[in-house]
Formats: C-alpha cells, sequence, structure tokens
C-alpha cells in the first residue's frame, strides 16, 4: 500500500515555514490522511481524489478556499504524529484528520491509536490556534474480529468528545463493501467511489467554509 510521497506534500515538506498570508489570500484546507486521501490506484488522484473534488465544489460555490492533499499512502497514526510539524509550516484554518485505517489494518492495539490522534490534534491547536479541526472515523474489516472491530470503531467518537473536534462517523460510508465503489483490492474506492466521499465530507465542510 505504499506510494512515493505525493506532489502536494512534498511542496509542503521543503518549504521553509512562511510568514503569514497577505491580506485576501485563500484560506487553507488540509486533509491529512492515508492512501484514501491520497488517491491510490486512480488513474488521476490529483483530479479524481476527494480533496481535488472538494476543491471544485468549493470554487464553484465561489469561496476563497485552497485544499491541500497531505495523504501519503501507507501512513499510519504514529507516522502521521512524526510527519504532521511540516503540514503545520503553512497556515491552516481547517484541517481534516483522516488516518488509522492501517493502524487497524495492522491490528495495531487501538489505545495507541488513539493516543497518536489526540497528539496530533494537539499539535494542530499548539501551532495553529484558530484552526478548525474535523476528525474522520474509520472502520476495519470484520475478520480482525469483533472485539478489535468495536474497540477500533470507539476510538474516533473517543477522541472527538475528549478533544472538542468535529466528527464524520466513517469516511467511506456508503462506499466500503461495495464492489462496484472500489478497486479491485477492495480497500481503495474508484474514483466513483471518491465522488461518495466526496459528497459525505461536504455535507460537514460546506457550513465550516462559510
Amino acid at each position: 500500500m505504499r506510494l512515493p510521497i505525493s506532489a502536494a506534500f512534498l511542496a509542503i515538506a521543503l518549504a521553509a515555514t512562511p510568514a503569514a498570508p497577505p491580506p485576501g489570500a485563500p484560506r487553507t484546507l488540509v486533509f491529512f490522511g492515508d492512501s484514501l486521501t491520497a488517491g491510490y490506484g486512480l488513474e488521476d488522484p490529483a483530479n479524481d481524489a476527494y480533496p481535488a473534488l472538494i476543491q471544485r465544489r468549493i470554487d464553484a460555490a465561489g469561496l476563497h478556499w485552497r485544499v491541500v492533499n497531505a495523504g501519503l499512502s501507507g501512513e499510519t497514526s504514529a507516522g502521521g504524529l512524526r510527519r504532521v510539524e511540516w503540514v503545520l509550516r503553512q497556515p491552516v484554518d481547517i484541517f481534516v484528520l483522516a488516518l488509522g485505517s492501517n493502524d487497524g489494518l495492522r491490528g495495531i492495539d487501538p489505545a495507541a491509536t488513539r493516543a497518536n490522534l489526540a497528539a496530533i490534534i494537539r499539535r494542530v491547536r499548539a501551532t495553529q490556534p484558530a484552526a478548525r479541526i474535523v476528525l474522520v472515523g474509520m472502520r476495519v474489516p470484520t475478520n480482525m474480529g469483533d472485539d478489535y472491530e468495536r474497540a477500533f470503531a470507539g476510538i474516533f467518537p473517543r477522541v472527538a468528545s475528549e478533544e472538542g473536534v468535529a466528527l464524520i462517523p466513517f469516511l467511506l460510508e456508503g462506499v466500503g463493501g461495495r464492489p462496484e465503489l472500489n478497486q479491485a483490492d477492495g480497500m481503495h474506492p474508484t474514483a466513483a467511489g471518491h465522488q461518495i466521499v466526496a459528497d459525505t465530507l461536504w455535507r460537514t465542510l460546506q457550513p465550516l467554509l462559510k
């Protein structure tokens, strides 16, 4: 599930810490996630992954926002905690945290995932105190066992409640488990699947963007 770091993330990671944005500059919406965010397996992820679809909706609505796709294939919550400082070198107005799926696939202790997600949220707040934060829930396949599945699903509402952030319950709502909306691996959405993911996120993001 690992791919080279996306061009968007490289641009962020290699840049020096910028000054405050000039007056009139667009506000910034960052999607911080894994292969589901990066658009793994899509023919044209720069245009077909859900962050690009959100950007098109923003533009169509006449809103002055710039979307950054900081998705990295193979990323875990621990890896995200290590790299989040690079992403926060730019001004961030909304930070969407969409990590955890690889933790679940690897059977990582849910307590560790929960601690990492909470730590990422606190880093964002410390660096970008005015940013709005949205946490996106993930689920694991049923073959991980009922106990693990329940424990993993409970991570996201607990972190959202304890850290006081908005929660989108499940990134792949309406997409997960539907073969016609997923690639051959059964885990990564097709372009049509990403359209539905964008619908799910837009319901929560649209009011924040205004």
